[in-house]
């Protein structure tokens, strides 16, 4: 199979400027390395990053700490680079309820999940990608270190097709259902085909066009691209490759080779069990499955089974989205103070809810082996890496080779003057600074220590007529992109939140940055989170940040140190150019990229009547909808099942209601 080997092609309207150009030649000298791109908010990191792959033209890994920080990333890139591959691989579920069994209370729950069709398609896309291109710079969030399966395999069922080749129709239709294509003549959905004589189309989920093959007796006569909706003939093929329609595949030989494996273990494991109930509960559930993968190749919870498929060795990692890529290629970290702690935490918590499944006879100990990557095991990919962010956390200071600086931004932007008050009458100066503020047409973040707090503080100041709201955890995802529209267009003058407002909230018309009780030593005040907080106020010109303290505490210096050193730069670098600082330009649109659009189109979703009742129109009601999806989500993760599958019943219901 011939890989393309096209350049990455930068297209961008403007030069580097601030301190881009030297942390660019500093990043693209002496790689494969380990670097560190600490860059201020506003300073063009993104830019540098295209710029450095343009030079080294390889494929590029880019994990990012959420989705949405992800797909922000994916649109800039995509915008940079439109003529090379830009993929979206994140976490498929709308929701996911993991199996679980509760000792204490004797609960078993289920697997419940629901899968996003367009996210998955575009998880395929990118690894289809990976293996045919190498120009090509995947967006990723966290679920990159968790078993997509063996990529050999993937590599290996995958086929070509071409104008003249002899395959009967059978062979054609036996192949594709083998690599997990779905004969489906009636709804034409992602991963499936359609059969009409000799004529087969399929719906590819790597492409956003269907493929059509017309037969001969037992020859290809014609290979078409066809518009998936208007079923117009978009261009003709003399060839094609056929990519996996999923991720876990495997050949019919390693398929029946892990069937005897599974066997083995079971049945080992089960004469090991000295509680009869646990002994009959695992034969029966195993077996049942050993039934199910050789009539169908598939069963409910097959992921348990991976290693077998893979031909994994017991604790041997599995294959991450890092395996698909060539030895040779770019990892970035993005904001990888927050993501190299998350990075940490993923295997142990899933190892200890798989403890009780596996002690209780619920599954095979190989269902360990289906896991994230441990964190020593992400090491390894760290050959070639840049860990990018304002404060970088002391794993990336540590093991760099390199810091790189990049300050001065070319807007000629001055970090924020900090302002010290006391907290006697800070309501009053608070009140009267937001006033100050809207006046000027500008907008005021404040951020406090608490959810209650931000209830209360918001209530306050609505009391005296400031046009407020509050953001917080218990705030869905669709809730919030909602309010920061109507902050950012002025149906808000002030939004009150606590660490939401840190990372990934690009706010240009915000003057003001109150920082509540900044002297309370704690997660939510070290030096780290000030400066990050600080920084919220840093693409506005006429922006400055109120810290409400009684005293000088370690962290409140360091911070103002630190933006004080920031200031120095930027306005000796302003001096020297003869710049003239503009405030950040950005339009208000009400979503943050058209590909969180697309994939909420592609959502279905549910809440309960007695709120769907209230709802104005569809659209409202599938908001609801996504807020308790959230809610499941959330208390799945938490361990809170009861309250998880008291909130399905809840959509199913409201799926119903939607329907009718």
């Amino acid at each position: 199979m011939s890989i393309k080997k096209e350049r990455f092609k930068l297209l961008s309207p403007f030069a580097a400027a601030g301190d881009q150009p030297q942390a660019i030649e500093k990043l693209s000298t002496d790689r494969p390395r380990q670097s560190v791109l600490l860059g201020v908010t506003g300073s063009g990191k993104t830019f540098t990053l295209a710029n450095v792959i343009a030079r080294h033209n390889k494929p590029v890994l880019i994990l990012s700490p959420n989705k949405t920080l992800a797909a922000q990333l994916y649109e800039e890139f995509s915008l940079f680079f439109p003529e090379n591959k830009v993929c979206y691989f994140v976490s498929y579920y709308d929701y996911y309820q993991p199996e679980s069994y509760m000792p204490a209370q004797d609960i078993y729950v289920p697997k419940e999940t629901k899968i996003n069709s367009e996210i998955e398609r575009l998880r395929v896309e990118a690894t289809a990608s990976l293996i045919n291109r190498r120009d090509v710079i995947v967006i990723a969030s966290v679920s990159a270190i968790y078993s997509l399966g063996n990529p050999t395999d993937y590599r290996e069922l995958t086929f070509s097709l071409q104008l003249g080749q002899k395959i009967s129709r059978k062979e054609l239709i036996d192949k594709l259902i083998f690599i997990q294509y779905k004969r489906n003549d009636v709804e034409s959905t992602s991963g499936t085909f359609k059969v009409v004589g000799n004529t087969i189309t399929i719906n590819l989920p790597y492409l956003r066009d269907n493929l059509r093959i017309e037969l001969f007796g037992d020859v290809i006569e014609l290979i078409e691209l066809v518009d998936r909706r208007e079923h117009k003939v978009l261009s003709t093929l003399d060839n094609t490759l056929i990519f996996p329609a999923k991720h876990f595949v495997t050949t019919q030989e390693k398929r029946d080779a892990a069937l005897g494996l599974i066997k083995a273990d079971l049945e080992r494991e089960a004469a090991a069990m000295e509680n009869p109930l646990y002994k009959e509960r695992l034969l029966t559930r195993i077996s049942h499955d050993i039934d199910m993968i050789r009539e169908t190749g598939y069963c409910s919870g097959i992921e348990n089974y991976s290693r077998y498929f893979d031909g994994r060795l017991p604790g041997q990692a599995p294959y991450p989205l890092f395996d698909f890529f060539d030895k040779d290629f770019l990892l970035v970290i993005d904001e990888s103070h927050i993501a190299i702690p998350q990075l940490r935490a993923m295997y142990n918590g899933d190892r200890a809810r798989k403890k009780a499944l596996i002690e209780y006879g619920f599954r095979l100990s190989a269902s360990y082996d289906n896991r994230p990557l441990q964190f020593e095991e992400i090491e390894r990919y760290f050959k070639d890496v840049i860990f990018v962010s304002a404060t970088p956390g002391e794993y990336e200071v540590t093991h760099a080779d390199q810091i790189v600086q990049q300050i001065a931004r070319p807007t000629g932007i001055i970090d924020p003057p900090i302002e010290i008050v006391p907290r006697e009458g800070q309501l009053t100066h608070l009140m009267a600074s937001i006033r100050q503020t809207t006046e000027k047409g500008f907008r005021t973040l404040v951020t406090v220590l608490t959810k209650k707090s931000a209830e209360d503080l918001a209530l306050y100041l609505e009391q005296h007529k400031i046009n407020v709201c509050y953001m917080h955890s218990e705030i869905k995802t669709p809730q919030r992109t909602e309010l920061l529209h109507k902050l950012r267009s002025g149906v808000f003058d002030c939004l009150v939140g606590i660490n939401l407002l840190r990372e990934g909230l690009d706010l240009p018309e915000v003057a003001l940055v109150a920082i509540m009780d900044a002297d309370i030593e704690g997660f939510l005040r070290d030096t780290r989170s000030l400066v990050l907080t600080i920084g919220r106020a840093a693409r506005n010109t006429e922006s400055k940040v109120l810290f409400y303290a009684d005293r000088l505490t370690g962290s409140m210096q360091q911070a103002i140190q630190e933006t004080e050193r920031r200031r120095e730069l930027q306005v000796a670098y302003n001096k020297e150019h003869n710049i003239t600082a503009i405030s950040v330009k950005r339009e208000v649109t009400k979503s943050i990229t058209k590909l969180q659009e697309d994939i909420a189109k592609a959502s279905k979703g549910g809440k309960k009547k007695a709120a769907a009742a209230k709802a104005e129109n569809k659209e409202q009601v599938k908001l609801l909808i996504e807020q308790l999806e959230e809610d499941m989500r959330l208390a799945a993760e938490s361990l809170d099942f009861e309250k998880a599958i008291q909130l399905r019943d809840q959509i199913l219901e409201l799926q119903k209601y939607e329907r009718a």
